[in-house]
């Protein structure tokens, strides 16, 4: 056990740092079903990951500059155009993936494998990553402590809630960010393809079990965090991908459920 904590001391931590992102900005994407959204702002940044390459600068900086620029375009979008969002979700993931493997080809000599930011690799999390996480964690966690009542609104009543006064596309806008902040800080551990299954699944889960979204939000980090586990303890006695061990566990979280529900 001492040498499997010693291992793995960063990826537990990260672990759980990816767990209380997916208890907040999780339950927020399930209950506004905001997760084609959040899809798409995941792959697009890949294009930040490929200019960021191109030009020498942090990976991590560029793959926020470019999700926080697709974050404010769908929130653009989602009110200047809302007939063809989906249309637009669609080019914009695309555009994105594009970007980021033309500026990695054009970038001269041998450059990290950027497959690692697909699938991510969370033994691989360094410390500089940790504090990115817990910074991100703390403005999410504030931010639903202090607007849970108008997001709860805005969710399951939004006419009602423009009626009330509350500022509608201005939470709209910042759950979009912080949606692309939390996806970002998960790209190494997991990666821009398998983070929304894993931002997706717990929340589920705990809908399915719990009355009220606080709850819901402490089931959904609490199964995050075991999960997450489960599959690093997984990874470590088969000696098999630890992204990968996580996410089946996930789904096979989610098979089980999904079976209990239809009965």
């Amino acid at each position: 056990m001492g040498e499997f904590l010693e291992f793995f001391s960063n990826s537990i931590v990260a672990s759980l740092l990816i767990s209380i992102a997916i208890a907040t900005i999780g339950s927020l994407m399930l209950i506004n079903r905001y997760n084609y959204l959040a899809a798409s702002i995941a792959h697009g940044s890949y294009g930040g990951i490929g200019i960021a390459l191109y030009f020498g600068i942090s990976i991590l900086f560029g793959a926020t500059l470019f999700a926080l620029a697709l974050a404010l375009l769908l929130a653009y979008i989602s009110y200047t155009h809302p007939q063809r969002q989906d249309i637009s979700i669609g080019v914009i993931w695309a555009t994105g993936m594009s970007i980021g493997i033309i500026f990695s080809d054009l970038t001269p000599g041998y450059h990290v494998d950027l497959l690692g930011y697909l699938f991510g690799d969370i033994l691989m999390v360094p410390r500089s990553d940790l504090w990115f996480m817990l910074g991100v964690d703390i403005v999410s966690t504030l931010f639903v402590l202090l607007f849970l009542h108008q997001l709860l609104l805005v969710a399951y009543d939004k006419e009602f809630a423009i009626l009330r006064g509350i500022r509608v596309k201005t939470l709209h806008t910042a759950t979009l960010i912080l949606i692309a902040l939390t996806i970002v800080m998960s790209i190494r551990s997991i990666g821009l393809i398998l983070v929304i299954a894993l931002f997706s699944i717990p929340p589920y889960i705990a809908e399915k079990y719990t009355k009220n979204i606080t709850s819901m939000m402490i089931m959904s980090g609490c199964l995050a965090f075991i999960m997450m586990l489960l599959g690093l303890i997984a990874a470590y006695y088969l000696n098999i991908s630890a992204t990968a061990s996580i996410i089946l566990i996930a789904s096979a979280f989610y098979l089980g459920t999904f079976i209990k529900v239809r009965r």
